[in-house]
């Protein structure tokens, strides 16, 4: 039995697939606990991992949901520079407190998210193992495919790499903070510096739940990169309780804005009003951002929710409305449903640049959305064969990836032989 540690951000988003995969683990008979701030509690227990808190007096409970609402009412860079804000406390936290948690809990490897880069200089301050586990769209950098925060469509142009390498330095510029703060505990702590981001992650082993088929042809990848995909388990998740018996049997269009970018309220107006004459019926998820009572009468009545139950609700569904979170897309991914994308920040304009890509949906940018836009691409999904057909072929090469059971079968390689695990080689 390992004893194995989950550092992620407290965010449903990045939480819901390592508990997942530390479930799996759990599951297999290993000892699994995250550590993390308060909020992050709930979600472990929920997968029944034990948990450890940091930052408690920084970040009391209910610390996150303040952040998101904040991070809710914003959109494009404006939101970019206040996650990286976020992230860079985040860091402080992690670097000042977790070493001290993680040995007193005797945690022997920890699976850190590549968000939280400061993950892996803990755990070569404490010298032990870990592996790297993309929880959103994968972030390394290769100038072959567009920055992650970017709506561009892969090419292999010249002129294309020149604009990659253009974004990817502006992304760098943003992160600055972040890779500063990292770079002076490294050096307190005697640890080679980092001279590229790409040096933040695993050279034992980098997850990421995108199936292959979801990725641009990335040129630069590591020998220990494995596209596992999707983590999903419903024994894993809190119960969500949702009116069943309010569906009508009609074609089910399900919308969603997340849990972060969801105050938006136009947004849903506009979704609304765009599904109020087809012939299907429209289910709102929230995401918890904004209440129940404070929504106005909706065009078309669709049925709203505070949150819903998501994976239950993506079997029944025709199409998803989605803003391209990346685990809303793989779970449409993973029950062959097609999508409409409006991306909001971070990696969604990613994410929605591979819906395109992939041709298993459309995308309509916040800046453009209007109804005549909306409905029209909402018609064309649900109407053309090849965007469900696309949907389908990658849903069968989600399946094919292996998931969270490939994932930790790939960790318990890592922890048997002390070695890296090489793609093709497990």
């Amino acid at each position: 039995m390992t004893h194995f540690g989950i550092i992620c951000l407290a965010a449903t988003g990045h939480l819901n697939p390592m508990t997942t995969l530390g479930y799996e683990l759990h599951r297999r008979g290993h000892r699994v606990t995250v550590v993390g701030i308060l909020d992050a509690e709930l979600k472990a227990n929920s997968a029944g991992l034990e948990f450890r808190a940091i930052a408690l007096s920084q970040c009391p409970y209910g610390n996150t949901a303040q952040v998101l609402a904040e991070l809710g009412n914003l959109s494009g860079l404006a939101a970019l520079r206040y996650t990286v804000n976020y992230l860079q406390k985040s860091t402080a936290f992690l670097l000042q407190q977790a070493p001290a948690a993680i040995k007193d809990a005797g945690i022997e490897i920890l699976l850190v998210d590549q968000v939280s880069s400061a993950g892996g200089t803990v755990a070569d301050y404490l010298g032990i193992p870990f592996i790297s586990v993309s929880a959103a769209l994968t972030i390394n950098e290769d100038i072959s495919v567009p920055p992650f925060n970017t709506p561009w469509n892969y090419s292999p142009a010249w002129w294309a790499k020149t604009r990659n390498r253009i974004g990817y330095g502006l992304l760098r510029q943003v992160r600055k903070p972040i890779r500063k703060m990292i770079a002076e505990y490294r050096r307190e702590w005697n640890l080679p510096l980092h001279h590229a981001q790409n040096d933040a992650y695993s050279r034992l082993a980098q997850l990421c739940q995108q199936p292959a088929e979801f990725e641009f042809p990335r040129k630069n990848l590591p020998g220990c990169f494995h596209f596992t995909g999707a983590y999903h388990n419903l024994i894993s998740r809190a119960t969500v309780d949702f009116p069943f018996e309010k569906l009508t049997g009609q074609p089910l269009i399900y919308a969603s804005m997340g849990s972060v970018q969801n105050r938006l309220m136009g947004v849903f107006e506009t979704i609304a009003e765009a599904c109020a004459r087809l012939d299907a019926q429209l289910v709102i998820s929230l995401g918890g951002g904004i209440s129940q009572e404070s929504v106005p009468k909706l065009p078309g009545s669709p049925l709203v929710v505070g949150n819903a139950p998501q994976l239950e609700l993506l079997q029944k569904a025709s199409l998803t409305i989605t803003h391209a979170g990346l685990n809303t897309a793989l779970e449409s991914i993973s029950h062959g449903v097609p999508m409409v994308a409006i991306p909001i920040t971070n990696d969604q304009p990613g994410v929605a640049a591979r819906i395109v890509w992939t041709g298993c949906g459309e995308m309509i940018k916040l800046s453009k959305l209007n109804v005549p836009q909306l409905r029209t691409a909402i018609e064309r999904v649900l109407t053309q064969e090849s965007y469900r057909n696309n949907a389908t072929r990658l849903q069968t090469a989600n399946q094919q990836a292996g998931g969270v059971s490939k994932a930790a079968d790939i960790i318990e390689q890592v922890m048997s032989t002390g070695k890296p695990v090489l793609a093709g080689s497990n």
